[in-house]
């Protein structure tokens, strides 16, 4: 699948026999083992604005420092899942063995699989804790989002480089040089799409986004809305085309919610979610 910075990803989806026996995998022997609590991706309670708050606002001078590793999935390897997802403390070597197997693909962690996710946060939490610790006694905030790091405060951005990249590369990881942007206060900066120079809220060009959609839906019809974006080509039957109305409606209705979580008096939004709901509702009803 595409990138968004460009490139594609490498998806490994197991077929559906397999994908089961990895959900009770999960269900079983990962849920609610202890993570670091730098770890904000793939945990039930946690989204980007818990992985963003921590580093809005701040002291005169703060820097945010992000950094990413590259290929990420594909570098972990399967001794490490054997190792921290699959611990001989907790499993009998020969079960360990087979549970490694049956949540690897050709040795690795494969992007795609239920199981993934939360193998990784383990696989990490070495790496989290020790960092984290790091950074605190210099009061540095840092999080981690999958394998997107992210580091705030007044520090040297070069020495947190070299800290991090050493010890990543030591666990097997390397840094995506290209992925790093170091942004002083005068800078926008943001965290997991998320501006945070004085409080968490979502970018200009998410909102003025949606107020564009609402705009247009509102004057030419949500049907023609599509059709002119191409995601209907005026082909499909009535039953097809209410669908994909119904399916927008309630991405656009995410879109609007996720900015008031960030801004929950902004009345601008509060009404488009209001009227964005309507037109849901008048789909629904036919």
């Amino acid at each position: 699948i595409p990138k968004k910075g460009g490139g594609s990803r490498r998806l490994l989806v197991p077929d559906g026999l397999l994908k089961g026996v990895q959900r009770n995998i999960l269900h079983h022997c990962l849920d609610g083992r202890s993570i670091s609590a730098h770890a904000c991706a793939y945990r039930r309670g946690r989204s980007p604005i818990d992985n963003a708050a921590p580093h809005a606002g701040g002291e005169k001078g703060r820097l945010l420092l992000k950094l990413d590793i590259r290929n990420f999935f594909d570098s972990i390897l399967f001794p490490r899942v054997y190792g921290a997802a699959f611990p001989e403390s907790l499993f009998p070597p020969a079960a360990a063995g087979l549970l490694t197997h049956l949540c690897c693909c050709y040795d690795r962690l494969p992007q795609g699989a239920p199981t993934s996710p939360a193998i990784s946060n383990l696989v990490m939490r070495p790496f989290d804790d020790y960092i984290g610790k790091w950074c605190e006694a210099r009061q540095i905030t840092y999080t981690r989002y999958c394998d997107d790091l992210a580091f705030s405060g007044v520090f040297d951005a070069g020495e947190v480089y070299r800290k991090v990249r050493g010890m990543l590369e030591a666990m097997g990881f390397a840094l995506n040089s290209r992925k790093t942007v170091v942004a002083n206060q005068g800078m926008r900066q943001t965290v997991t799409g998320l501006v945070v120079n004085e409080r968490v809220r979502t970018s200009a060009q998410y909102r003025r986004k949606i107020r564009q959609e609402i705009y247009y839906c509102r004057r030419y019809g949500v049907r023609e809305h599509l059709k002119a974006v191409g995601s209907l080509s005026g082909k499909e039957t009535e039953g097809e085309a209410a669908t994909k109305e119904q399916a927008f409606l309630q991405s656009l209705f995410g879109r609007i919610a996720y900015v008031l979580q960030t801004e929950p008096e902004n009345q601008e939004f509060l009404e488009y979610r209001d009227g964005c709901r309507s037109m849901l509702l008048e789909k629904e009803r036919g």
